[in-house]
């Protein structure tokens, strides 16, 4: 059953910054980039115990493909993918011209892992990318897990919840995404997968900083049951 998405009363923010300001390869790119995805990952969607909201929020899920990012930001509503930028590895997509290029058609933030700075982490940057109406898609644990097992939650997303409460955090769980297109593989091959999206959790007052990581990964893992 498809949600129906609610309502929300867009913020103030220059529209310059929005995906209808790209130029119309990157708007024919993203739509083809929509196609393949669907394509190659057949995937379906379910909503449980969340609706469909253009309010500013950050999936998070697990990670096990370079495919994860493209996929889910393909799967969501249009009205919210425009709204949405995946969190993605600048050391991959920013390798060459044409992953750049790609990057940029699905709004990509790229995140330099190798180069952090103390006066500007991830976290900052995201913070200031995402501004007051873009939502955010991130990988917590960081990497790829080859076996399609989650690892441990890095502490961005805590520091990320910390800094705006405001935030809806969303679990997602993404399967079969690493037989798609596994480790080492540069041409994925089609096959079913799914995508879980959870109800949405926050950062509770005075929530220790492990003990709130733990409760967000076994939010997502726990819908891989659902």
């Amino acid at each position: 059953m498809t949600a129906a998405i609610q309502p929300t009363q867009k913020p103030q923010f220059a529209e310059s910054r929005t995906l209808g300001q790209q130029d119309w390869r990157c708007k024919l790119t993203g739509k083809t980039i929509i196609l393949l995805a669907r394509f190659f990952s057949g995937y379906t969607v379910r909503w449980v115990d969340c609706q469909p909201d253009t309010c500013q929020r950050v999936y998070f899920a697990n990670h096990t493909s370079h495919l994860d990012a493209v996929v889910l930001w393909s799967a969501l509503p249009p009205e919210i993918r425009r709204l949405t930028r995946p969190v993605a590895a600048k050391d991959y997509w920013g390798k060459t011209r044409w992953k750049r290029f790609l990057a940029k058609s699905f709004n990509a933030m790229l995140i330099d892992r190798k180069s952090i700075k103390v006066h500007q982490s991830p976290v900052d940057l995201m913070i200031r990318e995402m501004g007051d109406l873009f939502s955010l898609i991130v990988f917590p644990e960081g990497g790829r897990a080859d076996d399609g097992e989650m690892g441990e939650f890095k502490s961005g997303i805590y520091y990320l919840a910390k800094k705006r409460p405001d935030l809806e955090l969303v679990p997602v769980y993404m399967e079969n995404l690493n037989r798609i297109l596994p480790r080492g593989e540069y041409m994925p091959v089609p096959l079913l997968s799914s995508i879980t999206i959870g109800h949405p959790i926050w950062l509770e007052t005075g929530e220790p900083k492990a003990d709130f990581l733990a409760r967000a990964r076994e939010a997502v893992r726990g819908l891989k049951e659902q």
